[in-house]
């Protein structure tokens, strides 16, 4: 990997001559800008039933064209707008990313940047795992650091019902081994849960990567764009999915990593391996939420649950100095005031399924 840093932007020069890092970002509930969503293609080889159901996306659905999509160019521009404004961490997502082609460029220039504290930037990255076998090493090689795979079940045919594509879940379990053996760490495992769908998942889940050194984390499922038939009753909250994990496998909790952490993470009493749990439906945690999230057409959206962006486009081209960039994206966190999760139990009578239409998850990630 090139080892040269991509400068990060200036609010003007100091009296060194050095560039000096504009201040950091908070919304209108003190919550800071700290990490970046970036999703590189919104399109997925798998059609989940939660997310890209084939009845909604199938073979004639208006995906990006090639030259709606951000180039790499505009991706590192703004990934140094942000980084100025105080995020530290760029995730990836799509869609499936690595059906992005030459991805890992995209990714080795990330590498380059200085969060605006001093750190390395933290580059991580989302995928279902179908194609990360053959790419693991690549991605490793230009800077990625860690990466999370969604897999929601480890039987073959509950793993084709949830997925609705023809592939042996092994080529997961496969990619999942391979990106340890190339040295990403830490490597997690992503499990969407749905009542009386995959909940018979949990224990295998548990079992097959306990004292593995990969970290599973349960999700509870989400009224995200997608889900067009999530209701209350397919959710399994965080406390019961628990319950069936320590029903084997005596738990011992462990500390917040930091502020805004979406899980709350546990250790295995005996034997080795971490389990978390996120709760976003039945305990959400909005208040310490400081995720950015930037669709493929540059499109910026500050929650996951949102109903529509900002266009960033207009600060994307190389006539315009990225400090207008990082000032527009400042606006926009600077007047956020998203609690989609806090709020969704608000409505006069309680609601059974979505509150509002959301924004397509394929388009903005995770």
């Amino acid at each position: 990997m090139n080892a040269i840093a991509e400068p990060l932007i200036a609010a003007g020069p100091s009296s060194d001559g050095l560039p000096r890092i504009a201040a950091p970002a908070f919304d209108r509930l003190g919550r800071p800008l700290r990490d970046l969503r970036l999703s590189v293609i919104d399109q997925c080889n798998f059609r989940c039933t939660y997310c890209m159901p084939r009845h909604v996306f199938g073979a004639d659905y208006p995906f990006l064209r090639a030259s709606e999509r951000l180039s790499f160019d505009q991706m590192v521009k703004l990934a140094r707008a942000f980084a100025s404004l105080g995020v530290e961490k760029i995730r990836i997502t799509g869609g499936e990313p690595l059906l992005r082609r030459g991805l890992e460029a995209l990714i080795e220039r990330l590498a380059r940047l200085t969060a605006a504290s001093g750190k390395p930037m933290d580059i991580a990255m989302t995928t279902n795992g179908s194609l990360l076998a053959s790419r693991a090493r690549a991605l490793r090689d230009a800077g990625l650091g860690r990466v999370t795979v969604s897999l929601d079940a480890v039987d073959q045919g509950v793993f084709r019902r949830m997925s609705d594509v023809d592939l042996p879940v092994t080529r997961i379990l496969d990619g999942i081994e391979q990106a340890q053996a190339v040295g990403l760490a830490p490597v997690k495992v992503n499990a969407v849960i749905q009542r009386d769908v995959n909940d018979s998942q949990i224990l295998p889940l548990v079992r097959l990567f306990r004292n593995t050194g990969v970290a599973v984390r349960f999700i509870e499922y989400m009224d995200v764009g997608g889900a067009f038939d999530w209701s209350n009753a397919t959710v399994l909250t965080a406390r019961e999915i628990q319950a069936i994990v320590e029903s084997e496998f005596p738990l011992v909790p462990l500390p917040a990593e930091r502020e805004g952490a979406t899980a709350v993470k546990y250790r295995h009493a005996s034997g080795s391996g971490e389990v978390g749990f996120i709760s976003s439906i039945s305990a959400p945690f909005c208040g310490a939420c400081s995720r950015a999230r930037v669709s493929a057409d540059g499109q910026l959206y500050t929650c996951l649950f949102a109903t529509q962006g900002t266009d960033l486009n207009p600060w994307l081209g190389d006539a315009v100095p990225v400090e207008q960039l990082a000032e527009s994206i400042r606006a926009s966190w600077n007047a956020r005031d998203d609690r989609y999760s806090e709020l969704r139990w608000m409505p006069r009578k309680p609601a059974t399924g979505k509150v509002w239409p959301t924004v397509r998850m394929s388009l903005i990630g995770g």
